[in-house]
């Protein structure tokens, strides 16, 4: 648990249509306190449901709904909470990643780690988001492996050596304690806590949320018992904290009924979310197993045709011809580090027909007459946009939004990725990929903390970055 005695309550949107806005709110509290009555505006009073317990916090849900107005709000206890809930006419989306570092993210000064949260907060009060999307790496757990002895031994050892750990039960419980507190005290910060609660969000995962490079590491290490027992105790935490759910009691929101697949599809008045899991079943030579295909395909060929559909692919589905780079690590050895950064991305080459095969389902859905759709990406650390062409003469938009804590690589970074960017790739023959400078600046890739602001007025749809030196870009028409 945290120093205070309540974190949230965290709102998550689970359904947007019709005249009523329909909301789960997430309330951590000390294992001794009972959980107060949620009162809507104007409904009666809500009583929780208890999720989970670990170390001394207890996880509470309420499920309830709000009218679709614009001055809607809920009451918790003594305190009153406003959300613009009119999502049918001019409203505004904020869209965040990577919400913190690698190492010592707990101890940074929460002035310096919060800069772009606060403004992001100091936004929402002048302009109100209606919905806010996290697109991966919402927690940098990567230092998991300090919460017990042995999972830092086995962190150290050699790939030879790992499959012999076990993950006894006081490791899981080590590791199940150091995720529910890193998730409490993430929440309970000032910046983000204020925003949590008045504004609904939808998240979905990277592979900080569980370690560096999951899914994309060497078979050994992620069929170890210490690895399967990280991902399980991971994946029980991003259920209960980034989606306010227990495997016995997933949210409507998930297409994958047996659960294998956490994708979820949010319906909203003429637009939709859909947010593919591109972690539960990742192995090196593949980014979705069955389940997850299934729960995208099921999403894409929904019968409802919405005049916009948002797909958050937590890595850019549209990028530059990485291939190249994987091919000098052979050559290169100082590369080899970057190996699994190089796997995760839909670019690699043990990744190409999977690509192919994502892209022309995405095609598909927007020649069958479903609207409009934008891909929305983090991971990167860098703010740029995409297009591709698609077959008939319509354009694939990606939008990349990274991070909103994490600080940037170096810009010499940034400039020699924007270089291979300039190569070309056309994963689709003929149709190439185009990556593109954000609107007012020169360079492909802006290495700076940002935040995407996507809003709709009059029926049409613009985006625009907020970067945290040199402030908004016009708004773009997408």
């Amino acid at each position: 648990m945290t120093a205070p005695g309540q974190v949230g309550p965290v709102l998550f949107a689970r359904d947007g249509q019709g005249d009523r806005y329909r909301l789960s709110a997430l309330l951590i509290l000390h294992r001794d306190r009972d959980p107060p009555p949620l009162r809507p505006m104007d409904g009666a009073a809500v009583r929780p449901r208890r999720l989970a317990s670990a170390s001394d916090g207890t996880a509470w849900r309420y499920d309830f709904a709000l009218p679709a107005v614009r001055d809607a709000a809920y009451r918790l206890g003594d305190a009153s909470y406003p959300v613009a809930a009119d999502l049918a006419g001019d409203m505004r989306i904020a869209y965040v990643s990577c919400n913190g570092q690698e190492r010592a993210d707990e101890s940074r000064p929460l002035d310096e780690r919060n800069g772009m949260w606060r403004r992001l907060a100091d936004e929402h009060d002048r302009a109100a988001f209606g919905l806010m999307l996290h697109g991966g790496d919402q927690l940098y757990a990567d230092e998991v492996v300090r919460a017990h002895p042995t999972l830092t031994a086995w962190s150290r050892a050699s790939l030879r050596d790992k499959p012999a750990f076990r993950f006894a039960d006081e490791i899981a419980l080590a590791a199940e304690r150091y995720l529910f507190r890193r998730y409490a005290n993430l929440y309970a910060q000032p910046e983000m806590a204020y925003l949590l609660a008045r504004v609904p969000s939808i998240m979905m995962w990277d592979d900080h949320d569980i370690f560096d490079g999951w899914g994309s590491l060497p078979p050994p290490l992620l069929d170890s018992a210490v690895g399967q027992g990280l991902f399980a105790n991971a994946r029980r935490m991003f259920m209960l904290f980034q989606m306010g759910a227990i495997d016995a009691a997933a949210p409507g929101a998930t297409r994958d009924g047996v659960g294998k697949s956490l994708t979820q599809t949010v319906a909203f008045p003429d637009f939709e979310v859909i947010a593919p899991d591109l972690r539960s079943e990742r192995r090196p030579d593949r980014i979705m197993g069955p389940d997850g295909w299934s729960a995208v395909s099921r999403a894409l060929d929904t019968d409802r045709s919405p005049k916009r559909r948002f797909l958050m692919s937590s890595v850019p589905l549209l990028g530059p011809r990485l291939s190249w780079v994987e091919r000098l690590i052979g050559v290169v050895p100082k590369l080899k580090r970057l190996e699994d950064d190089l796997r995760d991305q839909w670019q690699s080459r043990a990744h190409r027909r999977e690509w192919q095969r994502f892209l022309r389902l995405l095609e598909r859905a927007v020649a069958g007459g479903n609207g409009a759709l934008t891909v929305l990406s983090g991971e990167i650390h860098l703010a740029t946009r995409g297009e591709m062409t698609l077959d008939g003469g319509g354009v694939l938009r990606q939008l990349v939004a990274s991070g909103i804590a994490h600080p940037p690589p170096p810009k010499l970074y940034a400039r020699a990725l924007g270089w291979l960017a300039t190569l070309g790739e056309d994963p689709l023959p003929g149709q190439p990929i185009r990556l593109k400078a954000l609107p007012g600046r020169r360079r492909i890739y802006v290495a700076e903390r940002n935040y995407l602001v996507l809003e709709r007025r009059d029926g049409r749809w613009s985006a625009s970055w907020e970067l945290e030196d040199s402030g908004r870009t016009p708004p773009l028409a997408i």
